[in-house]
């Protein structure tokens, strides 16, 4: 499967995997992967930090948004491999080591089964190891407040409602917002074109997910690289603006 890398930003590139989307952030030779898509994007990820010059060797950290499998993948692989540290949200690392499951329940997935795009969804997901038990063993939570000491210099915002301990990632330097799937431009599931919340069977609790929003809505940037669609250009405070009108 061809892997697709688009350079974004200076250093800073979204990659689309079969069904999530992961971000590169590079600083000489090292570089931050945010997120690693499902288990079966294994292949994709490795091919997606050569095209940009790096290596998983290279990696000087996974930070990841929220433990769900499509975003969660390849991260215990890299750890065990190559070492490379894991750092989540202090709530969800718990969550990373599946100690409990904030997921979408067969049960709700199969009542929306009528809905458009569902379907498919659901057999992509299964074949990409959407429900295959993938702890990471020993997740970290971020070693310091604010910026971390990594290539781009992330930002962590918690932004609780997908699950508790759901983190954006705001590179101030580039006007970047990687937001995982607090706010995305697309789904498989979704009708819905640009900006928006996920539907709403994936929150774990939705009006924390819509507050979320709002802590969004104050941060300065004009390029949103979400968990799921296409880069979405513009203010960032719009874009979430815009989600939370669809979301009422």
């Amino acid at each position: 499967m061809r892997t697709d890398v688009q350079q974004v930003a200076d250093g800073t590139y979204l990659v689309h995997g079969s069904n999530t989307n992961w971000v590169i952030l590079t600083e000489g030779d090292a570089v931050t992967l945010v997120d690693t898509g499902y288990p079966g994007d294994r292949e994709q990820v490795l091919a997606s930090l050569a095209e940009v010059g790096s290596s998983p060797e290279a990696v000087a950290a996974v930070l990841i948004t929220h433990a769900h499998n499509d975003h969660l993948g390849s991260a215990e692989y890299l750890r065990a491999t190559y070492g490379t540290p894991v750092y989540l949200h202090e709530a969800e690392v718990p969550h990373a080591r599946r100690e409990f499951l904030h997921q979408v329940a067969v049960g709700t997935v199969l009542k929306n089964a009528w809905r458009p795009g569902v379907l498919p969804w659901v057999v992509h997901a299964l074949r990409s190891g959407g429900t295959t038990h993938n702890p990471v063993t020993a997740p970290e939570p971020f070693p310091t407040a604010g910026a971390l000491d990594l290539p781009g210099r992330p930002v962590p915002v918690h932004t609780p409602g997908h699950t508790d301990g759901h983190c954006a990632y705001h590179v101030p330097g580039t006007g970047v917002l990687i937001s995982g799937d607090a706010l995305v431009s697309g789904h498989p599931t979704s009708r819905i074109e640009g900006p928006q919340l996920l539907p709403d069977m994936f929150h774990h609790e939705r009006p924390r997910a819509v507050a979320s929003l709002d802590l969004l809505a104050e941060l300065e940037g004009e390029l949103l690289l979400p968990g799921h669609g296409p880069v979405h250009r513009g203010p960032v405070r719009d874009a979430a603006l815009r989600a939370r009108e669809h979301a009422l």
